[in-house]
């Protein structure tokens, strides 16, 4: 129980690796808010985890809008009174080169993938500084790092990420506000599909996933969630401004 008496919003939630980290969250302890643009999606898991005695709520939301980030972080407040956790895992991957992609495209790739993180950071921050801290995690990606051909709006969103959360560390440290981000690999979700597709589908990525993924096989949303749970939790106290790349050893030989 790491995360007893927390309260935490994770965006993006209603699948994939953000609905694992909801799950290892309210087994943990903490009170969650699920929110995503998936209304269908998060509500069925918001109800199945209130029928396992879990202090949850589903918020529809779309990241990109400040007025519904505004609404969302009211909504918190109103159910749980403070904020403790905020996981930026919200995101799109829509591939393609620069001369393949469209200016709406490219947009709407920054809008969901950082400004999001900007946006809801903005307004939880105040919440966590009233209330004496808090630990802020941001989905980046071993692509903070690297990139991956026909990629560019995707990789150049999570470049951003990393230097984002960096200088959101430094401007409130001493806040007692942690902020770091977890830099998955290749993990086991329909999120990477349109991707896969460019490349003979997922079941040729999952045959050849040795000469992507040093470990051999796909990373699952739950190793992924166990990482978030210790940054959320006081067990990761010292630290601040750090990318945990939890990528199966992609980064290793870069």
């Amino acid at each position: 129980m790491r995360l007893k008496n927390k309260v935490a919003i994770v965006t993006g939630s209603a699948r994939g690796i953000g609905e694992a980290m909801v799950r290892d969250f309210v087994n943990e302890g903490a009170s969650v808010i699920i929110s995503d643009i998936l209304e269908k999606e998060g509500q069925a898991l918001a109800s199945e985890l209130q029928n396992e005695g879990h202090n949850v709520y589903f918020f529809k939301t779309d990241v990109s809008s400040e007025q519904n980030v505004k609404e969302l972080v009211a909504f918190t407040v109103e159910k749980f009174g403070k904020i403790n956790i905020l996981c930026n895992n919200a995101a799109i991957n829509i591939p393609g080169s620069v001369t393949e992609l469209t200016e709406d495209i490219w947009d709407r790739t920054m809008d969901v993938n950082v400004k999001s993180q900007f946006l809801v950071s903005k307004h939880v921050i105040p919440i966590m500084q009233q209330s004496g801290g808090g630990s802020i995690i941001n989905t980046a990606s071993a692509n903070s790092f690297v990139a991956e051909p026909r990629l560019s709006a995707y990789v150049s969103s999570k470049g951003a990420i990393l230097m984002l959360t960096r200088a959101m560390a430094l401007d409130y440290a001493k806040d007692n506000i942690r902020v770091n981000c977890i830099c998955p690999g290749w993990v086991d979700t329909t999120f990477n599909d349109a991707h896969a597709d460019l490349f003979g589908g997922r079941e040729a990525i999952l045959k050849d996933i040795d000469s992507i993924q040093p470990i051999g096989r796909p990373i699952e949303p739950i190793e992924i969630a166990k990482v978030a749970t210790f940054l959320a939790s006081d067990d990761s106290s010292a630290l601040t401004g750090s990318p945990i790349i939890a990528d199966g050893g992609i980064t290793a030989g870069v």
